[in-house]
This record gives C-alpha cells, sequence and structure tokens, in this order.
C-alpha cells in the first residue's frame, strides 16, 4: 500500500555547491549533536563547526552563502557521507531544506539512512558533475531537476542520465520508503497478530485491567 503524499517522482528547485570529496558524517553533524532525543533542530546545526568559529561567528562556507539561499538540490563530489553511521546526518540536511543530493558517488550507509527519510541520493557522472558545479556557483537561480521516473537530471533545458539505488528509487516512486508511515496503516493487521501472541494478548492497564 502507498500514499500519494509519500510517492516521490521528482525533485526541483535551485542548487547548493558543496566542492570536495570524503565530506564525513561528523563534519556534517558534529557527534556531540547526537545526544538530541528528537532530530527537531538539527538543520539549523548542519555543518556547525565549518560554518561557526568557537565563538558562534559565521565563516565562509556554502551553507552559509546567501546566494544558495532556499536551494533544495545539494551537488557534492566523491565519497560524500563518510565515516560513522549517524542518522542524524541525513535528518540535518533534510531539516536544513535538502531534498535530493547528487554528487559522483556515496557511502552506502548514508545512502541508505537518506533513502529511509525520503532524501534523494542520485550519482552522476564526474565530468557532469564537475560542470554542473561550475554552472551552479556561476548561476545559483538556475532551475534543476532530478527526475527520479526517468533517471535524469535537468539543469536548464538540458538533460543529462542520473543512477540511483534501484530499490531506494522503487520506494520513492512507489511512496513506501517511509517504514513508519507504513506500519501506520497496518494497524489492524498489528493488532490482529498481538492478539494471536500470549502472554502479550492482553494489553493491561495501571490499575492491572484489560484495556
Amino acid at each position: 500500500m502507498s500514499s500519494q503524499m509519500s510517492i516521490i517522482k521528482r525533485v526541483e528547485g535551485r542548487g547548493l555547491v558543496l566542492p570536495g570529496n570524503d565530506i564525513d558524517t561528523d563534519q556534517i553533524i558534529p557527534a556531540r549533536f547526537l545526544r538530541a532525543i528528537t532530530f527537531a533542530g538539527l538543520g539549523e546545526q548542519v555543518f556547525r563547526d565549518e560554518r561557526f568559529d568557537e565563538n558562534g561567528a559565521p565563516r565562509p562556507h556554502p551553507f552559509n552563502d546567501e546566494r544558495y539561499h532556499g536551494a533544495e538540490i545539494l551537488i557534492v563530489n566523491t565519497n560524500f557521507g563518510c565515516g560513522s553511521s549517524r542518522e542524524h546526518a541525513p535528518q540535518a540536511l533534510l531539516r536544513f531544506g535538502i531534498k535530493a543530493i547528487v554528487g559522483e558517488s556515496f557511502a552506502e550507509i548514508f545512502a541508505g539512512n537518506c533513502a529511509g527519510i525520503g532524501l534523494v541520493v542520485a550519482t552522476m557522472a564526474r565530468p557532469l558533475v564537475v560542470d554542473l558545479q561550475a554552472r551552479v556557483q556561476r548561476d545559483p537561480l538556475l532551475p534543476l531537476l532530478v527526475d527520479i521516473e526517468n533517471l535524469l537530471f535537468g539543469c536548464a533545458d538540458e538533460r543529462f542520465p542520473l543512477a540511483m539505488n534501484e530499490a531506494a528509487r522503487a520506494a520513492l516512486l512507489g511512496g513506501t520508503w517511509d517504514s513508519l508511515e507504513q506500519l501506520r496503516r497496518d494497524d489492524a493487521a498489528i493488532e490482529r497478530v498481538h492478539r494471536r501472541l500470549p502472554p502479550f494478548s492482553t494489553l493491561l492497564n495501571a490499575d492491572g485491567q484489560p484495556l
């Protein structure tokens, strides 16, 4: 079962260029923010130690660049999201406003964590990525498109081939990427199984009475 609200066929918007290889998850969201019990507010902390000095003053950084304000498509290079596995990293990017990341290559676990929250991850050949980064740096207002259905990347009126993990792509197109939403839709089935599994077949309230 899928939801029209969950189906993601394309992402349109402006680009944000983040040059550099091997950008790891500790750079994306420093470890001290992993203590948060919810993901709320993580968008403000993305690349915190690179964007701000020890006194909180802004440093030059693409995520601080006003030219990229409101951008939804992040353009990166090789092995993005490497390092320790932390789901906070894609959550921070998503909550900053990023809806798709296009690059040369991604760390496998990071890409999997992105897929689970509907954050689109796609790859393109290095020459295309480098050319795209240069174009967006020259003109941050360029309209971009990540076409998941047709595996194409659009820049103005041009189209270029994209590649995606096929399981992640199928989940986005089918609206099944959100596992929690899938469980919520199956409340009745969960309840039926629950009732067949003693000794958990009866839930009790604080007074020991069946609910």
